[in-house]
């Protein structure tokens, strides 16, 4: 082989190798040399619009990134639809973000009833269904639906960490459960009973449900206080977390109030309820509260509060959804700069059931998210906290679900 030729071959190489790089992105759906398309569902109205603004999270944080250079040179061109929290309409959206923009995968569809409909679609299409905004538990099952996971603690876990709470603190419990009409609400009253074990049948005083297309739940209040409970689960998004707090108060009814943390936001639930109706509520926690004065310099916080003011000034720098969107788009943001320049949807999901104790910034101190191809639960500590009228002041041990 002459000079010339081994010198043309040398040249050659790295032509070649980006060649073979952009021909990899041209067979990988939604990949390109230069950006990653990545599709998402939000209630942006309906009943569950309080949630709409982690949809704008997201996006604003996806700016932030592709205005550093993307993840591993490539742009996220995010796509996001508003399901008005509607089942058939999250199924008729995510159909269009799969098979009309050609989404690489879908990324944090939110609500339990809404992701249930589009499960065994995105499953049977094996598209990535990454880190859903539900917490329930039916998201970490990798044996039967290996292209879902989830992100947040789960109901179920949640609703155990109460229930060891009431056993241990509360003499002859009453207990009075509120709770959705579907598999959100039913996740949490199972994680409560399971926590309860056979005591359950006889502390568990009256269970009350809702619609979520029901106007009001009065009436469901003024029954559960009837009851004679002393102890209130209040399983509700938003819109009726407001209600429930509000009428309890109104009617004098003073029990231990358990609020779920999906309603935990002080400025969307909290001061529209009241905020002495909202005095000594307990939730369980795993998100430093943007509104708590000690992560006031708090570095996560700081750079939180710069990229709100930057890239979603218009957002609520006090609601802990916004905290919420951005940690979970940094929690995508550390899977695909794992994935390297291989995008292909079955490493996503490799990459995704990887993660080794990733500790976000906006993470209370000591909880990490680990996965593994047998753990589909990103994140499974959480912490109890009390509201004092102004703050959620957290107290006790983190609780961990994932120690066996």
């Amino acid at each position: 082989m002459t000079r010339r030729s081994i010198l043309a071959l040398v040249l050659a190489a790295p032509l070649a190798l980006a060649g073979l790089a952009a021909s990899v992105a041209a067979e990988t759906v939604g990949v390109t040399a230069t950006e990653i398309k990545v599709g998402n569902t939000n209630p942006y109205s309906g009943p569950a619009s309080a949630y709409g603004t982690i949809g704008k999270a997201l996006d604003a944080y996806f700016k932030k990134v592709n205005d550093e250079g993307g993840i591993n040179g490539r742009k996220i061109n995010f796509v996001t639809y508003d399901d008005g929290y509607s089942p058939p309409k999250t199924v008729e959206m995510v159909r269009k973000l799969v098979e009309q923009d050609q989404v690489a995968f879908v990324f944090q569809t939110l609500g339990t009833p809404t992701n249930s409909a589009i499960h065994k679609y995105l499953n049977q299409s094996k598209v990535p269904h990454l880190f859903v905004a539900t917490g329930a538990t039916k998201w970490g099952d990798p044996e039967h639906f290996p292209w879902t996971m989830g992100w947040q603690p789960t109901y179920q876990t949640e609703g155990k960490i109460y229930a060891q709470y009431v056993m241990k603190n509360v003499k002859d419990p009453k207990i009075g459960i509120l709770y959705q009409n579907d598999d959100y609400g039913k996740d949490y009253v199972k994680g409560i009973k399971d926590g309860l074990g056979e005591a359950a049948k006889k502390v568990i005083v009256m269970e009350q449900s809702y619609e979520v297309t029901d106007p009001t739940i009065d009436s469901q209040i003024v029954n559960l206080k009837n009851s004679g409970a002393t102890v209130f689960f209040n399983i509700t998004i938003p819109k009726f977390a407001v209600q429930a707090i509000k009428k309890a108060h109104d009617i004098g009814w003073k029990p231990l109030h358990l609020l779920n943390n999906v309603s935990a936001s002080v400025d969307v639930v909290l001061k529209p309820a009241g905020l002495e109706a909202s005095k000594d509520l307990l939730t369980a926690l795993y998100l430093k509260d943007p509104t708590d004065p000690q992560w006031k310099s708090d570095q996560g916080m700081k750079d939180w509060l710069a990229f709100m003011q930057k890239y979603y000034p218009e957002g609520n720098t006090k609601d802990v959804f916004n905290v919420y969107g951005y940690t979970v788009a940094q929690g995508l943001a550390h899977v695909l700069k794992q994935c390297g320049n291989d995008l292909s949807r079955e490493n996503i999901m490799k990459q995704a059931a990887n993660i080794k104790s990733l500790a976000l910034p906006l993470m209370l101190p000591g909880i990490k998210a680990n996965t593994s191809p047998t753990d589909f639960y990103p994140i499974e500590q959480e912490q109890l906290a009390k509201f004092d009228g102004e703050r959620w002041v957290l107290f006790g041990e983190i609780y961990d679900a994932g120690k066996k």
